[in-house]
């Protein structure tokens, strides 16, 4: 049987148009040496930015051969090994061996404690979570504050808080002071 051989026909080239684009003014011979230089062929990627793959189980005088870098038998030399984090090779974790006591819950809150005797050395009249930190009594004024009774206080003072002790109210108010409970802040961040 004779194979019919099929004859390609030529693709028709279109020919540009008339207007044709002016060519800056570079020499033929400097334009093929830059193109020559700085090629697609000659990009290299940066020096220490790509890594080559270990190339792996091509036989012994490669170095990487026989048992491919994975030591011999066991559950690291197999596929699809999948140690967590913390295992100890089957024996007891120390995590499971560590007491676990205590519970922290969902709606514990945890106060910056401020005592009355830092706010009468600070000597405002009005005492704000902003002064508060820019004194250095508490690390962040947008977390709960709680204003303690240890000290004595002689002078009214306008104390801004998200929550006070009893004793601390009273001293405050026996000196003629007001004490404001902020709670928009206290809610935002709970």
């Amino acid at each position: 049987m004779k194979k019919k051989i099929l004859q390609k026909k030529p693709l028709k080239v279109r020919k540009s148009s008339k207007r044709r684009l002016k060519k800056k003014s570079v020499p033929q011979k400097v334009s093929k040496q830059i193109a020559r230089i700085w090629g697609l062929h000659n990009l290299k990627p940066a020096a220490g930015s790509h890594k080559h793959r270990k190339i792996l189980g091509r036989g012994s005088g490669s170095g990487h051969g026989k048992t491919s870098t994975r030591g011999s038998k066991g559950q690291t030399s197999r596929s699809g090994k999948h140690l967590y984090l913390g295992f100890e090779g089957g024996q007891s974790p120390l995590i499971r061996k560590i007491p676990k006591r205590g519970f922290s819950g969902r709606s514990h809150k945890e106060y910056q404690i401020v005592n009355l005797e830092n706010l009468v050395r600070m000597k405002d009249k009005v005492i704000t979570p902003q002064l508060l930190e820019d004194k250095g009594l508490i690390k962040d004024k947008e977390r709960w504050i709680k204003i303690l009774g240890d000290g004595e206080v002689k002078e009214p003072l306008v104390v801004e808080a998200h929550a006070f002790s009893k004793k601390a109210e009273e001293k405050i108010k026996s000196a003629g002071g007001r004490v404001e409970v902020l709670r928009e802040n206290a809610e935002r961040n709970s």
